[in-house]
């Protein structure tokens, strides 16, 4: 199944994301947190975030073959240029095809642990453009089915709004299918940049990426990370409820369901959640959504 091909049908698409276990044992709680999640919600695909190095990756592979041939859910795996050179990266992707795996995300990367600029590592390659024109590149590689990613608050390192829109429509040109935006928690910011998009000529299917807030130390490193903001009147409820784990996860999830149902009323093409491999507040979120939806079907 190509991702692609679920986009357009009609109704919103629903995804969920994870990221790849580093032992054993986390391998086989994500499969079943993943079990769960299929079973009440049944989503159109999930999403498995890229670990570049040794046992990371291989563990990650084989978690995305085990959710698409075990659990039977169309899989994407994000695939980055960090670490890679060009025929490295040749090897993973022939890897997950071998397996039955023909959904990449195709991604930059952000820059390794410890360092505050990407470097293209020798022989491999500097945006996420380049990766995906290689992969379009390989005839061999037709039935793939590339997504890639997109800022509603401009990526942290463009300069400006038309430099930020020129190397999303790149990567239209490239042969993107879709785009999946980083998180963003003012859904006005979407709608305006869709706007710009459009403007731009970019007419493939851009996703809301949606991100449940369950730790106020970490949403603010995410996001200073990622440049988005944290709207004025959610930073005041959640500053009250710092040292409160259990009222900040009630507050990110209530924040979660309002921002998405306005979004599907709005008429998205569909949700794709960041679960951060915490399937109890993605499910409870699920169920208000569902609760409160008005116009579309889930």
């Amino acid at each position: 199944m190509k991702i692609a091909d679920l986009y357009g049908q009609g109704r919103p698409v629903f995804s969920f994301e994870f990221f790849p276990p580093r032992t054993d044992e986390a391998a086989e709680d994500l499969i079943e947190a993943v079990g769960e999640l299929k079973d009440r919600y049944n989503p159109d695909f999930v999403s498995v975030t890229y670990g570049a190095g040794g046992s990371t990756r291989e563990r990650g592979i084989s978690v995305v073959e085990r959710i698409q041939s075990g659990l039977g859910l169309p899989t994407m795996a994000h695939l980055t240029c960090v670490g890679h050179t060009a025929a490295e990266l040749d090897g993973v992707v022939d890897e997950l095809v071998g397996r039955g795996v023909n959904n990449i995300l195709a991604l930059r990367g952000d820059p390794p642990k410890g360092e505050t600029e990407f470097q293209a590592h020798a022989g491999g390659y500097s945006h996420a453009t380049d990766l995906i024109e290689h992969l379009r590149a390989r005839k061999d590689l037709s039935g793939l089915s590339i997504g890639a990613a997109c800022y509603p608050e401009n990526h942290p390192e463009s300069p400006s709004r038309d430099e930020d829109m020129r190397w999303t429509m790149a990567k239209q040109e490239a042969g993107a299918d879709f785009l999946i935006t980083q998180l963003f928690f003012d859904n006005e910011d979407y709608f305006k940049s869709i706007e710009r998009a459009a403007a731009a000529g970019i007419t493939i299917p851009i996703v809301p990426g949606i991100m449940p807030i369950t730790n106020v130390a970490q949403v603010e490193r995410f996001t200073k990370m990622c440049g988005a903001k944290i709207p004025e009147r959610l930073m005041k409820r959640l500053e009250k409820r710092r040292d409160k784990p259990g009222r900040v996860m009630a507050t990110g999830i209530e924040w979660a369901i309002d921002q998405s149902i306005e979004l599907l009323d709005r008429g998205v093409p569909g949700l794709h959640f960041y679960t951060l491999n915490k399937s109890e507040a993605t499910r409870t979120i699920l169920a208000g959504v569902r609760a409160g939806m008005r116009t579309a079907e889930f």
